[in-house]
């Protein structure tokens, strides 16, 4: 079974599949992306409404005291670090970008705390240029499905799943990943009962 026949059998089972981050304002994904990293988007999502209210665009969040937004995200995993980033990286956008989120990988990866995951879930989710972030959903799927190497790096899985999966399905393919790797093919006790891949699966290698 080849990586676009994956995703077929992936879109049966999970036909909804989509960026389950809350958000307004590509500002505002970009934000929840940084504070989603290491903990859960169910997280982010009971924090980011009462922080979006304080700070809804770049320019409210740039004139942020770091304490004042760390009270509203203390819940989540990084706060501190990630309290840091997302006031540092809204300056960077006053000053440099207009207030504008950017839509390229260098101006993107340019703003504190972002990298090439976050920088790849903005440019797919919120202005559609097609691109493949990679989560540890998507790493796990990736290598037990074969369609990576145990050994490969993030950037290496990236890579290969951009060569085997049609470019036109990169977005969608994204998302389709995550919701098989966050509800079925968990990375403790997965459902492989449920699991049209077990024939090929190679958890068992990993």
């Amino acid at each position: 079974m080849n990586a676009n026949e994956i995703l077929d059998q992936i879109e049966k089972i999970f036909p909804n599949a989509q960026c389950e981050l809350h958000h307004e304002s590509p500002f505002q994904l970009l934000v929840a992306v940084v504070l989603s990293a290491q903990t859960t988007d169910v997280s982010v999502n009971k924090v980011t409404p009462s922080l979006f209210q304080a700070y809804p665009t770049a320019k409210k969040m740039a004139n942020a005291d770091v304490k004042d937004v760390e009270s509203y995200i203390h819940s989540i995993g990084l706060y501190k670090n990630k309290a840091r980033s997302i006031v540092a990286l809204s300056k960077a956008l006053v000053e440099q970008f207009n207030e504008q989120v950017p839509s390229t990988y260098k101006e993107l990866m340019s703003l504190p705390g972002v990298g090439r995951k976050t920088a790849n879930v903005v440019r797919s989710v919120a202005f559609d240029i097609p691109s493949f972030a990679v989560d540890t959903h998507v790493q796990r799927v990736s290598k037990r499905l074969g369609l990576a190497k145990k050994d490969d790096s993030v950037e290496k899985v990236e890579e290969k799943l951009k060569r085997k999966i049609d470019r036109n399905r990169w977005n969608q393919g994204h998302h389709d990943m995550i919701f098989f790797g966050r509800y079925l093919c968990t990375s403790r006790n997965p459902k492989c009962d449920q699991c049209p891949f077990v024939s090929f699966c190679k958890k068992d290698k990993l």
